[in-house]
């Protein structure tokens, strides 16, 4: 069994061969959108902790709500106006609640990421059959029902097992985000296939920075703009991925839904911006940085 530090190789950016993009541009933007279901009945990401283990927990489980019914549908405007494609980390519970999500993402060419069942079961403590058993579900609902085979995969709540990377290889998956440790993507040591480590943050990604920091939005999209400057003048000589994380009952209130859209406008306002999806990125640093 490998563990998750012997996952892949320390190579410092500094001695890396310098990424260019397909087109030379500095940056890749990619904007996760974890669009997710939290089932009544067992508790989920709160915003009032004290009401967190009440079954039911009609408060918090409203507030997530909102995301499916109201704040996804805002986000869908925002990134269409700056014709940008999602990435969405999906829960397949999504696919059978929400189908109306799965046609509009569809209709915008989004693309369609593993993301567990629903957003309430952690997978770090799973025997190792159980596990096999939900990655192969997930994959299997989310082909079916949104017409293509996820190549990435993000585990709720970013749990694994010493065992995840193994089998989601095996499933046909690509890349993975659980490893949140570098700009660029790299190769990650599996059994059998290949699995690239794809750029994720949780540093630009509103869970932590408005449930945890307690950051307010204005300064969330401050902070996704400063992070954009260095990264475009790092990008001059060594491209750079980032990635933003973002859930629709949170980025999805009108409120922050502001600050969002204001920084949007900032980035794609320069040139050399890759507006990129997860799949895009992995599909080219396969045929250009893994070739023979």
């Amino acid at each position: 069994m490998l563990t998750q530090t012997s996952r892949y190789d320390y190579v410092p950016i500094s001695e890396r061969k310098p990424l260019k993009f397909p087109n030379g541009e500095r940056v890749a933007l990619l904007v996760y959108m974890n669009i997710e279901h939290f089932p009544e009945n067992r508790p989920g990401t709160p915003m009032v902790p004290m009401t967190a283990n009440m079954v039911p927990d009609v408060l918090n489980y409203g507030w997530r709500d909102y995301g499916t019914r109201v704040g996804q549908w805002r986000l869908f405007d925002i990134l269409d106006k700056y014709k940008i494609r999602g990435t969405v980390c999906l829960n397949s519970d999504v696919c059978n609640e929400y189908p109306q999500i799965i046609t509009a993402g569809n209709e915008r060419n989004w693309e369609w990421m593993g993301h567990g069942h629903n957003n309430t079961v952690m997978i770090n403590d799973m025997p190792e059959d159980k596990e096999r058993e939900l990655i192969s579900g997930v994959v299997k609902v989310i082909k079916e029902k949104t017409g293509k085979a996820p190549k990435g995969w993000l585990g709720p709540f970013l749990s694994e097992t010493f065992n995840t990377p193994d089998i989601l290889a095996e499933n046909g998956i690509e890349y993975l985000c659980d490893f949140t440790c570098d700009d660029q993507p790299f190769p990650m040591k599996v059994k059998k296939g290949s699995l690239l480590s794809m750029p994720y943050t949780v540093e630009l990604n509103d869970i932590p920075a408005f449930l945890s920091l307690g950051l307010s939005a204005e300064a969330f999209g401050k902070q996704i703009v400063d992070q954009f400057d260095w990264l475009y003048e790092e990008g001059k000589t060594n491209a750079r991925v980032m990635p933003i994380c973002l859930h629709n009952f949170l980025i999805g209130q009108p409120f922050r839904a502001k600050y969002l859209d204001e920084a949007l406008r900032y980035i794609t306002s320069h040139k050399k911006v890759w507006l990129a999806t997860a799949g895009e990125i992995n599909d080219w640093y396969r045929e250009t940085q893994l070739a023979g």
